[in-house]
């Protein structure tokens, strides 16, 4: 049964849509900052020097590798953290490793300048050297946005995201006015890093280190880079090649075409960042289901989706307009279509970033490890098909969509198989009164159920079949299945051969292993948890007065009063894998909540008969996923000829004297249905 057992997961999703849209309108507004800073370099330095100047920075991009693992290990421990003192002090654990890290990348990059300046076919060595400025605190400026992020400090994140980007544009708008060019932009970019740093100092309360929460730091911290290390590879390497096996213009080209990815990953790293401490910060329980997963996925899918689409109609002058008459393209595949194709590439690269964030928020992800793998055979796949700048962009939409497929396969998994978690169940097992067989369970449900419209031609004529029935009778076992299958044949053929069922008795503690039926009323009552007891709390809350039915919850009540009569409850069915397992009610949904409504001891009024089997869990109505409703679906097809009425009539042929009606009463039951189907 696919059934979340958390009640808050709804607060969860809200918390995630609430935060989601902070930094989706701060990323926004970072990212149009960002966008009219390249649009503005590019049209004043032109495709050539703007190349540069993107190549530099995407080797900063390339070393956010280091900055975004401190702030996704800071942001995962601090949201961990039960209080303000013990958040700062693994904030402050952090931040110290990050500036020895980044002092120690920004030397590197000063001893390699050259062979780097080299390699991008850059104009000067300069431009690096004032990288390893930017480098210096860009890496611990990383520490303390997890610190924001992982004490759900969406708000002042979003803004130092932006002053980011204003302190880069003006600061190289003015550069550029001074007439340093280039270098002034590069220099720019590292002023802007460190006025970033300085305005996201975090109020240190007093720190506390007796009861802090950390986990494997090392293996923490591999997952981490081999993360951003994949991340920043596929999403700049491209960039990089293309910078090197392209003359200037054209690479400055894809410089430009390559903004509309930036632009979607930062809208979509918005959501991850959202995502990332609310889902870190939870107990095992409230994740359960995937629903903020999805919640992150849709939100992506259409941010990309959209913004694809808008760019593949936006006409070519918007951009020519926009950038400078140097990057007009000709030929049939034009800047919309470049355009278009990078967006699409980039939105299926972010629904596996998604994924992959989602697995890493509480526990260590081996899908990194793909990622990391993947964007190793990216550079290949560039380095042998770069013909044009469309064929770089092609390898790409096939190795992310490759990706894609790879890192859903664990997710997938776990939709298929249920993800049920069992482990909070009572382990003790039924007690099983006597075995049964399947012709008894059949008379027994046929005999609670005989009361329906679907029976009314054969109420009467057939009530000693039913309602006295003589079960070792092989006919009258035929007759009543036949009867049976007029109403439940798709819900018997469902559960699996060789079931096996038992009388058995519950008690009330048993209650917390019972499911309903997850169908119609009863997913507005259960709010996606299923157990009986959430049901029961939803009808003492007065939740269910809110959602269900007036009809529905008058058949409850009503129920309710008849069971604290003297009257015979009926049957009960219930299926399950084990009988120390989770039990899900095949019939008797109402009744037995309408009892427990009276005491949790009524349930000892019914007759209840359980049904187990070790492959329960291929059975819709005990596990729904897509595997089992696509058997439900064959299961339909295969015996869509099959008719119980004409079965029924022709077992019905030769009755005793004292069923004359019945026969009749079969045919009259075909003849309607022959005349429906004319």
């Amino acid at each position: 049964m696919n059934a979340n057992p958390n009640p808050e997961l709804r607060n969860l999703r809200a918390r995630v849509l609430s935060g989601s849209f902070v930094l989706l309108a701060g990323s926004g507004l970072a990212t149009t900052i960002n966008f009219a800073y390249n649009i503005a370099i590019a049209r004043f330095l032109g495709p050539a020097a703007f190349g540069h100047a993107s190549a530099v920075y995407t080797l900063l991009i390339l070393i956010s590798a280091v900055t975004l693992s401190f702030q996704i290990i800071s942001a995962k421990v601090v949201a961990q953290q039960v209080s303000a003192p013990l958040k700062c002090a693994a904030y402050q654990r952090f931040h110290k490793s990050a500036w020895i890290s980044g002092v120690l990348i920004g030397l590197l990059l000063a001893v390699f300048r050259n062979s780097i300046s080299e390699y991008l076919n850059l104009p000067s060595p300069v431009l690096i050297m004032w990288l390893t400025v930017g480098v210096a605190f860009y890496v611990p400026l990383g520490s303390r946005r997890g610190y924001l992020q992982g004490a759900y400090g969406f708000r002042r994140l979003a803004g130092n995201l932006a002053l980011e980007g204003l302190g880069r544009l003006f600061g190289s708008l003015f550069a550029i006015m001074l007439g340093y060019g280039v270098t002034g932009v590069i220099a720019a970019n590292a002023a802007a890093l460190a006025l970033a740093y300085f305005c996201a100092v975090p109020k240190i309360t007093s720190t506390a280190a007796g009861d802090l929460r950390t986990p494997d730091a090392f293996r923490e911290a591999l997952q981490a880079i081999v993360f951003f290390i994949g991340q920043v590879v596929i999403n700049n390497s491209d960039i990089v090649l293309v910078k090197h096996f392209f003359p200037p213009a054209p690479a400055g080209l894809y410089a430009a075409i390559a903004l509309v990815g930036r632009v979607i990953f930062a809208f979509s790293w918005a959501i991850v960042n959202t995502m990332f401490p609310i889902v870190a910060g939870t107990r095992p329980q409230e994740r359960k289901g995937h629903g903020v997963l999805g919640i992150s996925l849709v939100l992506v899918f259409a941010i990309g989706g959209v913004l694809s689409l808008a760019l593949r109609l936006a006409p070519a002058w918007i951009w020519t307009d926009l950038f400078g008459s140097q990057f007009a393209t000709t030929g049939k595949y034009g800047l919309p279509y470049l355009l278009a194709l990078y967006a699409a590439t980039t939105c299926v690269y972010a629904l596996s970033v998604v994924m992959i964030a989602y697995e890493m928020s509480y526990r260590i992800a081996n899908t990194s490890w793909a990622q990391l793998a993947f964007s190793a055979v990216l550079i290949g796949g560039i380095y042998r098909y770069h013909r044009s700048l469309q064929e770089v962009i092609l390898v790409q939409l096939v190795m992310m969509t490759l990706l894609l497929v790879v890192v859903a396969v664990p997710f997938l998994r776990s939709a298929l198989a249920g993800d049920q978690d069992e482990r909070d169940l009572p382990l003790s097992g039924l007690r099983t009164v006597r075995r049964v067989s399947e012709n008894e369970v059949i008379s027994a449900f046929l005999k609670s159920d005989f009361q329906s419209p679907h029976f009314e031609d054969y109420r009467g004529t057939l009530d000693a079949l039913v309602n006295t029935p003589d079960l070792s009778s092989a006919i009258d076992n035929a007759r009543r299945r036949a009867l049976f299958f007029i109403r439940h044949g798709a819900l018997w053929r469902e559960l699996p051969d060789g079931t096996e069922w038992f009388e058995v008795e519950l008690q009330a503690a048993d209650l917390e292993r019972i499911r309903v039926f997850p169908r119609a009323q009863w997913r507005k009552l259960a709010r996606g948890n299923f157990a009986i007891t959430q049901v029961l709390r939803s009808f003492r809350s007065g939740h269910c007065y809110e959602v269900a039915d007036k009809k529905f919850l008058t058949k409850i009540l009503d129920l309710s009063d008849w069971l604290n009569q003297d009257v015979d409850a009926g049957a009960v069915l219930l299926i399950g894998v084990t009988d120390t397992g989770p039990l899900t009610i095949l019939d008797g949904n109402h009744r037995l909540l309408a009892a427990a409504l009276n005491s949790p001891e009524a349930i000892r009024k019914f007759r209840l008969l359980c049904g187990l089997s070790p492959n329960m869990a291929q059975c819709c109505w005990y596990r729904t996923n897509l595997a089992t409703l696509f058997r439900y679906g064959m299961n339909l097809l295969r015996h869509m000829a099959y008719d119980p009425k004409a079965e029924l009539a022709r077992l019905l042929q030769n009755p005793p004297s004292s069923w004359p009606a019945a026969r009749e009463a079969c045919a009259d039951g075909m003849l309607d249905q022959d005349s429906r189907a004319m």
